[in-house]
């Protein structure tokens, strides 16, 4: 199904108990409502669920220009508007969960669950290969080699990326959340991958102290632990929701 929000069609399904409480599922970056209805189809019996494509993924179009976490959050709170969803628990991957905190620290929830979502910028020292690019394109005239030189040094994500999306990658991994989730007061609930590469476990232990109420679950597995240990998952999210 499709809805116009912020002048952007944005597909979504909605399914499940009509009569239970609201279940948001947020998926990560480069990825689409089919991660996360693994998840969402252990619930339906019980909650109401709700999953969408972000503008510029999937089957949504892609928003007109470069967006950054706080247009993705004010574009939730329209759809969820939209779609009467008041206070939902709101579950989101990666850089959904990004957008979740933000939307969080200003919106009602019921409760929230992040899994590997990197919230805490950390400056790193930059690569030879990065000091180079950012060397050039100081250069009179060598702007475009710059450019260019992105797609040999840029992420998987970063090479795969549309013009808009790509500038909105930028603005997205870039911004620093910790402010948001310190005023998050709802229950919430972190899992990691042990072997997370793309949001370290040592992100996941920072964000625990920051927030009000938070509570850290460390499993197996990778980037993609929610699906890696699906079972258990599930079992633990029925436990918490």
């Amino acid at each position: 199904m499709y809805i116009k929000v912020q002048d952007i069609n944005v597909n979504y399904i909605q399914y499940g108990n009509d009569k239970g409480k609201d279940i948001l599922l947020l998926h990560g970056w480069g990825q689409n409502i089919e991660m996360m209805k693994i998840l969402g189809d252990n619930f339906s019996d019980r909650f109401r669920i709700t999953i969408l494509d972000f503008p510029g993924f999937g089957q949504s179009e892609e928003p007109h220009e470069p967006w950054t976490i706080d247009k993705y959050s004010l574009m939730l709170e329209e759809f969820n508007k939209k779609l009467k969803i008041k206070k939902p628990i709101i579950m989101g991957h990666s850089f959904g969960g990004r957008v979740a905190i933000r939307y969080s620290a200003r919106n009602p929830i019921e409760k929230l669950v992040l899994f590997g979502s990197p919230c805490i910028r950390i400056q790193e020292e930059l690569s030879l290969k990065v000091k180079i690019l950012k060397k050039l394109k100081t250069l009179p005239g060598l702007n475009q080699i710059g450019e260019y030189m992105k797609q040999f040094i840029g992420s998987r994500d970063y090479k795969a990326a549309s013009p808009i999306m790509r500038q909105t990658l930028v603005e997205v991994v870039n911004e620093d959340l910790s402010k948001y989730a310190r005023e998050i007061e709802e229950p919430t609930l972190l899992i990691w991958g042990e072997q997370d590469t793309e949001a370290p476990v040592s992100d996941a232990k920072e964000l625990e102290k920051i927030m009000m109420d938070a509570a850290l679950i460390i499993l197996p597995g990778s980037h993609y632990a929610y699906i890696e240990n699906l079972g258990r998952i599930v079992t633990i999210l029925n436990n918490f929701i």
